[in-house]
């Protein structure tokens, strides 16, 4: 049977008109143009949750403890020259004075001191003759001291040096303990085994220098070390009874220099007891 023309004009018109859309979908998808990206997944991938670290075990809590007390260092040497002013102690025949001796040999122990890295103090400076207690009173208000006490025996071999220590004994001990107080002329009671040891250690280096001099110390009821808080000792030199000082000149320099070694050894004796 023959299509009227008039159908197939309408057919070809139809076919003209959706011509492009058939071709838009049969093209393939093409690459986004030079330097734009392609569009990404919306959808993000699910998050990983972080791998667990296991927590070390706890430690116990140690309280910060208080700071103990400071180590007593030995610091300070007190020279006492003894006598001065109107006390010019023993007096020798060729006018040689105890006071102006001692005082000398205090100026010579202080600079050997200084140099073992001692501050020193001198009781008197000059022909001044303070008391005993002054005396005492300057180094019991130091911290970490000794006191050497200055003498020229009256007598003696010439040429020799002794050491005394105060004398030991129980009395001023028990006295203290049944007071619980220490009076004023006690106050060496709980320094004796300190002086003693310090006494010996000068001894030694006494010995060693001037002949005839004796290898251990001497007990002796001294009054200027009863009075001493800390370590005291006296040393003494003989003697004035010479025709001229010179020879008690000629022992300064070795008398410091004995002395000072004596005092820095006993500085780590003093220490390790844990001072006074």
């Amino acid at each position: 049977m023959a299509v009227p023309s008039r159908v197939i004009c309408l057919l070809f018109a139809l076919a003209v008109a959706f011509a492009p859309l058939f071709a838009m979908q049969e093209q393939p998808a093409q690459a986004p143009p030079a330097g734009q990206l392609a569009p990404q997944n919306p959808s993000p991938a699910p998050a990983q949750p972080p791998a667990q670290i296991p927590s070390p075990p706890a430690q116990p809590v140690t309280p910060p403890q208080p700071p103990g007390p400071p180590p007593k260092a030995l610091a300070v040497v007190v020279l006492d020259p003894a006598h001065g002013g109107t006390d010019q102690g023993a007096r020798g025949s060729a006018g040689i004075t105890e006071s102006d001796v001692v005082l000398s040999y205090a100026r010579l122990m202080r600079i050997s001191l200084e140099a073992q890295g001692f501050r020193v103090i001198l009781t008197r400076q000059a022909n001044e003759d303070p008391s005993f207690d002054d005396r005492s009173k300057q180094v019991n208000a130091q911290r970490g001291a000794v006191l050497l006490s200055l003498h020229v025996s009256s007598t003696g071999q010439p040429g020799t040096v002794r050491v005394y220590s105060l004398q030991q004994t129980d009395l001023p001990a028990a006295a203290a303990r049944l007071t619980g107080l220490a009076s004023w002329d006690r106050a060496q009671t709980s320094f004796l085994s300190q002086s003693r040891r310090l006494a010996e250690l000068i001894q030694i280096q006494m010995a060693q220098r001037f002949h005839g001099s004796p290898e251990t110390p001497i007990e002796a009821p001294v009054r200027q070390l009863r009075t001493v808080s800390a370590p005291a000792v006296a040393i003494e030199v003989s003697s004035v009874s010479l025709p001229n000082r010179s020879l008690l000149d000629q022992m300064g320099p070795g008398i410091a220099d004995g002395v000072a070694r004596a005092v820095t050894a006993f500085r780590t004796v003093y220490e390790a007891a844990g001072g006074n």
